[in-house]
């Protein structure tokens, strides 16, 4: 009786459970992209400097915390992600708002995982770069040709 009980969903899906996961990975790819180049990268240095200037200048709460926005991965990457959402019609587990609620945390913090990877994986690859250079210049003269 208690395993029948488990095996029913309250609310039958829209979509396979499987398809859901599927394009949840798939979704927070490019809200993973978006997020982090506007944060990050240097094509948007000037405006983020701004923000992150009027972040710290502002008097008014609401406006410090809205130029903050534009400074931080994973604050960003909320309303990046409220914007997949919208675009693609995405919901999980539940039909309705409820299935946007819980699609939206989760395209969030799979698009922080991949955030958080793709920044190991530079820092190692930075930290590989700075080895080799050390170590070229350790080697005497003779040997670098």
């Amino acid at each position: 009786m208690l395993s029948r009980i488990l095996l029913v969903m309250p609310v039958e899906l829209p979509s396979p459970l499987v398809h859901q996961f599927a394009v949840l990975l798939l979704i927070a790819i490019p809200v993973a992209c978006a997020a982090w180049t506007v944060t990050h990268e240097e094509v948007f240095r000037e405006p983020r400097e701004f923000c992150k200037r009027m972040s710290q200048d502002c008097k008014a709460l609401p406006q410090r915390k809205f130029f903050y926005l534009f400074t931080c991965e994973y604050c960003f990457s909320h309303y990046v992600a409220a914007l997949a959402l919208w675009l693609f019609r995405f919901q999980m587990l539940y039909a309705g708002w409820r299935g946007y609620l819980v699609a939206w945390f989760a395209v969030v913090w799979i698009a922080n995982v991949y955030m958080n990877v793709f920044n190991l994986l530079r820092l190692d690859i930075k930290h590989e770069n700075v080895t080799i250079a050390v170590e070229q210049a350790d080697l005497p003269s003779d040997a670098k040709q």
